[in-house]
């Protein structure tokens, strides 16, 4: 009778649910992109770390704007908590009046002495995703969206508590970010998505003055390995080219950075064997067929394409799946702590709503978490030459990585930090929140590299207290507390 009725639990469950991984994301994004760029590594340019090309860097200028700080003023978003004690803005700013190319931000001023704070930058990866969809609405921004897809409560953890917080949309295509001349959408690639992002922040500064002289920081995750590195290089030569500081760029930090193409192939293999995800036989043909620093054979990517993980998300090798019903309602059959794996559909519904895109200030718009409409032309095979610059420069420079994420695992991230020879200045040791081990963490003359304990690819989704205490820690510049 028992056996019957098990019977009939599976059958049900079979007829009315199917289990599915989040709509297009950054994972799956980035996924695609490693995929179909696998094959041309080993012929692309490294033109990116020559600083001194005006070829790579044009520097933008200030543009003619027609919105100011007070017009960009959110009085409030709808389904909001009502003890909202801190300023946000939204808009656009012009970055290409001719093209009419114009790039959305979300500004969230800390609620505590707001003069006094840093001012940081957020850009997720993709690349072609969102920062107002993952960074602001699923991460470290002040409100995480309710699964009525109608209302908000507040993030606890926001970053916002100890900085001013900029969302950027780029490049244009991404969001609510576009340009008038669509032709842009496919001629997208590293250069021009950091002349975009410079101007950006010249014109920005010019709505909002009072932030020019402040401690400027640029932070992201995923593909923004590329973005972030690649903008502060941006950022450096303007200033040395100018003769001043235009911006007062003090540091950087990504998240599971993608930086290293061979090399991150080559761990989220080594992760997936490490983790009994596949098997001896799949991982030993992966040797066998593969040379991650030479030319990938077809041969090669056909065993790649072989391998099959089965139905387990792969921005968190733990964490529980996303199911669709057949009256097209979502959820999950097991729960991680103040994670939701259906967030990508709330955020979704929320920002398609015509009342919240309006309290936005954001054009009419088929809001996407990723864009599928713009097509990469550009990006170097890594971006280590760049940090390597950027170390030299005299940057606070921080990789910290969620130690259970596969698409750039923290293997990925360990080998790029080995290729740097950089000298060891603390070693490997723990770090602790509320008297438990936080993650690791080890200082390079130049580098610190923090993991963040059972935290996934999107760190302060999965693990928000412990990502609060890493962030200060990096705007202080002090390693993460021992106790």
């Amino acid at each position: 009778m028992r056996t019957a009725y098990f019977s009939l639990l599976l059958i049900s469950i079979t007829l009315f649910a199917l289990p599915i991984t989040n709509q297009a994301n950054q994972a799956d994004q980035l996924r695609k992109f490693i995929k179909s760029t696998r094959s041309s590594w080993f012929h692309r340019s490294n033109s990116w770390a020559e600083l001194d090309s005006d070829e790579v860097i044009t520097p933008g200028g200030v543009i003619h704007q027609d919105g100011s700080m007070e017009a960009d003023r959110i009085e409030a978003l709808p389904g909001q908590p009502k003890d909202v004690n801190f300023n946000q803005y939204g808009g656009y700013v012009t970055v290409d009046e001719k093209r009419g190319k114009a790039l959305f931000y979300y500004f969230v001023e800390s609620a505590y002495n707001s003069s006094t704070k840093p001012l940081v930058l957020w850009l997720n990866g993709g690349p072609g995703c969102s920062s107002l969809g993952y960074g602001a609405m699923q991460e470290l921004g002040p409100f995480r969206i309710n699964s009525d897809r109608k209302t908000l409560h507040k993030n606890k953890h926001a970053w916002s508590n100890v900085a001013n917080m900029l969302f950027l949309e780029s490049p244009a295509g991404v969001g609510f970010s576009y340009s008038n001349t669509t032709s842009d959408y496919s001629k997208s690639g590293d250069r021009q998505t950091a002349r975009d992002a410079y101007t950006f922040l010249v014109n920005w500064l010019e709505r909002f003055p009072q932030y020019k002289d402040r401690d400027f920081y640029i932070t992201g995750e995923s593909y923004s390995g590329h973005y972030v590195p690649e903008l502060a290089a941006t950022i450096l030569h303007d200033n040395m080219i100018r003769n001043r500081t235009v911006i007062n760029l003090k540091g950087i930090a990504v998240g599971n950075a993608f930086v290293d193409g061979p090399s991150n192939d080559k761990a989220t293999f080594e992760f997936l064997w490490n983790h009994a995800i596949i098997s001896d036989e799949a991982y030993g043909e992966i040797l066998r067929e593969c040379n991650f620093s030479a030319n990938i054979t077809k041969k090669c990517s056909d065993v790649l394409d072989t391998i099959d993980v089965g139905q387990i998300d792969l921005y968190n090798i733990y964490a529980p799946v996303c199911f669709q019903y057949l009256n097209g309602s979502v959820g999950s059959n097991s729960q991680i702590a103040g994670y939701d794996p259906c967030s990508d559909f709330y955020v979704t519904d929320y920002l398609n709503d015509p009342t919240v895109q309006k309290a936005f200030h954001a054009k009419p718009t088929n809001w996407q978490t990723c864009s599928d409409q713009i097509d990469w032309i550009d990006e170097p095979v890594t971006t280590l030459p760049i940090i390597k610059q950027l170390i030299a420069s005299g940057l606070r420079v921080w990789l910290y990585s969620g130690d259970v994420d596969d698409v750039v695992p923290i293997t990925a991230t360990r080998y790029a930090v080995h290729d740097l020879g950089l000298s060891i200045r603390h070693p490997w040791h723990p770090w602790h929140y509320q008297f438990e081990v936080g993650g690791y963490v080890v200082e390079y003359d130049g580098l610190t590299l923090v993991t963040v304990r059972d935290a996934g690819h999107m760190v302060p989704s999965y693990q928000p207290a412990r990502s609060l205490i890493m962030f200060y820690s990096f705007l202080r510049g002090n390693l993460p507390p021992t106790y």
